[in-house]
């Protein structure tokens, strides 16, 4: 028996829907405590980058003047 499109493409979303349901979500307080922690770590990282640049930009003008 040949399969149709139709019948795979229905077969994939129930096999999706079948799988979501054995994922184990977060709480909302795991979600919060994730979330400020890569935020917090995306604003450190960004800060030691601006840094990094600034210096360099100060060590280049002083050594182009």
């Amino acid at each position: 028996m040949a399969v149709t499109k139709r019948s795979r493409f229905i077969g994939f979303f129930k096999d999706i829907f079948q799988e979501l349901k054995k994922v184990t979500w977060p709480t909302r307080e795991q979600l919060i405590k994730n979330t400020v922690t890569v935020l917090t770590v995306c604003a450190i990282i960004g800060l030691i980058i601006w840094m990094f640049d600034w210096g360099l930009s100060a060590l280049v003008n002083a050594v182009l003047k």
